[in-house]
């Protein structure tokens, strides 16, 4: 009787001790835990630098696609060409989305960055824009012309011009013509370089300018009203994602390639840009 006694007694000393060391309570706070950690491991974050307008614009229109599958995508807005590039060669971010593929290529070249082009996504077609003169057929001799400054854009834009008549380059096929390749200027045009965003707001100082049709949205120009001429939809200047060498397949990166690829992102884009903005897929 008293060893039925002692056993009681020690069985309920040892229920008492698990119930101050958390017991049921402590078990249900571990089991919480658990799932709440097992639900953030599940979910990917994936980080975009991109210029303002339209490709942060797109980019938006595919969050609430990624997170249907787990993956929080943050859009980071940037307003020039060098810190997207720079910021995934870092590793401070995982992808961009802003430039072209005459452009990656000659940063990569310039930089000894290591970029890579994984998708096609839209072109913007470029244009040039009326200044302190309404037309071409207006221009004066010794007109002033602002393009962009930087290598692939500028000669994007003289080639552009140089579709127009107004000059000719020393050869058609080099994208990274400046104005020293000029070989004809009838109208003894000058050329004002100037970085691509600040542009647009110098309209009024200059007789024309060339304008990339991002920087041109962002300022209020609707490129296919505005522009006096437009690049034909078969310019070479796809605008693509771009992530650093070695990260071509993460699956978060191929769940956005997927997402900007779909019909979803072909309508928005057709349906809101009106033509200045073409999907390139």
């Amino acid at each position: 009787m008293n060893k039925k006694l002692l056993a009681l007694l020690l069985a309920l000393s040892l229920s008492l001790s698990l119930t101050a060391c958390g017991g049921d309570g402590g078990a249900n706070t571990t089991d919480d835990d658990t799932s709440s950690d097992a639900d953030a491991a599940e979910t990917v974050t994936l980080t975009v630098a991109a210029s303002p307008t339209p490709h942060a614009e797109i980019l938006k229109q595919c969050v609430p696609i990624l997170k249907e599958q787990g993956i929080d995508l943050v859009v980071n807005e940037y307003s020039d060409y060098v810190i997207p590039n720079t910021a995934v060669e870092d590793g401070d971010e995982d992808a961009n989305y802003f430039q072209h593929i005459p452009y990656l290529d000659d940063f990569n070249a310039t930089r000894g960055t290591h970029l890579v082009n994984v998708a096609a996504v839209h072109i913007e077609p470029m244009g040039v824009y009326a200044g302190k003169t309404a037309s071409l057929e207006e221009l004066a001799d010794g007109a002033t012309i602002a393009v962009p400054s930087d290598a692939t854009n500028e000669g994007r834009a003289l080639l552009l011009l140089e579709t127009q008549g107004l000059i000719k380059l020393a050869d058609s096929t080099n994208l990274s013509s400046t104005p020293n390749d000029i070989v004809e200027n009838p109208k003894n045009l000058e050329f004002v370089e100037m970085e691509a965003a600040q542009i647009p707001s110098s309209l009024a100082d200059v007789d024309l300018a060339v304008i990339n049709s991002n920087y041109a949205l962002g300022a209020g120009l609707n490129p296919t009203e505005d522009a006096l001429v437009l690049e034909s939809a078969d310019s070479p200047y796809v605008n693509v994602l771009v992530v650093k060498e070695g990260n071509e397949e993460a699956p978060a990166v191929l769940a956005l390639i997927e997402a900007l690829h779909s019909d979803t992102i072909r309508t928005y884009i057709e349906e809101t840009y009106g033509g200045a903005v073409i999907p390139a897929f």
